[in-house]
Order: structure tokens, then sequence, then C-alpha cells
């Protein structure tokens, strides 16, 4: 059984979630309670990953995530995640630096879409996320479309992440700005999906807050995991 690596604290919240998710499903697919899986986390400083975007220093972002990375198959994981994803923003950069293999969010989440048909996906995350193509082309490559917010309503949503959901903190009327942004975009585009394109947003939209399919991008990364951490 293959052990996993985590690069985690992209925000604190998700890599619990990350973490209990894991034991979970691990769980599930050993039909026990009575077992616990054994995995690595190395938890970084999620507003170097801020700083390094904003300045436009991507060859430092890439270093910072694959020396965490590389710590990670050094003690021994047999493959690594970064959870969260923004990050993925320097994905391939950080993948070459290590020797064992590594998964993508971005890539998982559009196997998701192609498993059940989704042709015009929304993407809410931070602004990053939505404002940069790393997670939008591979989509367009598959001959999907990906909707995006106006450019005020991503940064009303990248500080209600930033400030609340990173800490810890869910708000009502904060739900009900995602939802009514949200929404709209549905209507608007005839949205067949939304993607939770922040490892945090699940913690203030479900899928019974939508009609349409709701791709939660940590569920989907955890599956990943956990198919090869059973994997020959």
């Amino acid at each position: 059984m293959k052990q996993a690596g985590i690069v985690g604290g992209l925000g604190p919240e998700s890599t619990v979630d990350y973490y209990q998710s894991f034991i979970q499903k691990y769980q599930q697919r050993m039909n026990s309670k009575q077992t616990l899986p054994e995995i690595f986390i190395n938890s970084i400083n999620m507003y170097n990953i801020f700083q390094y975007i904003s300045e436009d220093r991507l060859d430092d972002l890439a270093d910072y995530v694959g020396g965490a990375a590389q710590q990670l198959e050094t003690i021994g994981a047999d493959f690594v995640i970064v959870a969260a994803n923004t990050p993925h923003i320097v994905f391939d950069e950080v993948r070459k630096k290590v020797n064992v293999p590594m998964i993508s969010i971005v890539e998982a989440t559009l196997d998701q879409a192609d498993e059940l048909g989704l042709e015009r996906l929304g993407l809410l995350g931070t602004k990053f996320t939505m404002e940069h193509d790393f997670f939008k082309q591979p989509f367009v490559s598959a001959n999907k479309k990906i909707v995006v917010p106006s450019e005020d309503e991503q940064q009303l949503l990248h500080q209600k992440i930033v400030d609340e959901l990173e800490n810890g903190i869910v708000k009502e009327e904060t739900k009900e700005i995602f939802l009514r942004i949200t929404n709209q975009m549905i209507e608007e585009e005839q949205l067949d999906g939304l993607i939770l394109g922040c490892t945090e947003l699940p913690m203030i939209l479900g899928v019974d807050d939508f009609e349409i399919a709701l791709l939660n991008t940590t569920d989907i990364h955890v599956s990943k995991m956990i198919d090869a951490t059973f994997s020959d």
C-alpha cells in the first residue's frame, strides 16, 4: 500500500478537511473503522503563496511548493498532492522537481467533468484561480466552456475567501453573496456544472444549494488519492 504526501496549510481549514476526508474514504475502502492510513503532511504558509503570485514571482512560488514536495518525497511519500487549487498555477513546474507521481487537482476535476458529461461550467475560487488560465485552459482544450464572475465579483469573492473562509469563519450573509453571483452565472450562461475551485468553498456551498452538478475539488482530489494509495 502506498503512502500519500500532502503539501498543506494552503489554507489550514482545507488541510484538516483533506485529512479527515482521506481517513473516511480510506476506512470505507478497507471496510473497517479499526484502521487508519499512514500519511505525511508538510504544512507551509499560504500567505507566502499569495505574495509570490501577487508579485508575479512564479519561479519563487514553484521553488517554495516544489521544495515542500521534495521534503515529502525524501521522508518516504510514494506520491504527492498539493492541497489547494491556487498553487496549481505552477503545478507543471513543481511536478518536475520530484521523482514520485503528483496528482493534479485540475486534471482530477476535468476527469470528473468528463465522466458527468458536463460542457458548460462555472468556476469559483480565489481571484488568482479565476483570472489565470491554469485551471481554465485544460477544460477549454477539452471543448468545455468555463465561465467566471466579473472582475469586481472576483475581487469580492476573493476577499471573502481570504478574510473569512481561510480563517474558518462562515457567515450567512457571505453565503448569500456567493449564491447571488453564482445563480446569476448559471442563469445567464446556462451552466450545467459548477466547480468549487477553492478547497475552502465546501464550507459554505453544497450540493443542496444548486440544481446543477457541483464539483467539489477537494472531494474529487481525495478520491484520486485513495485510488493511488491502493494502486499496484
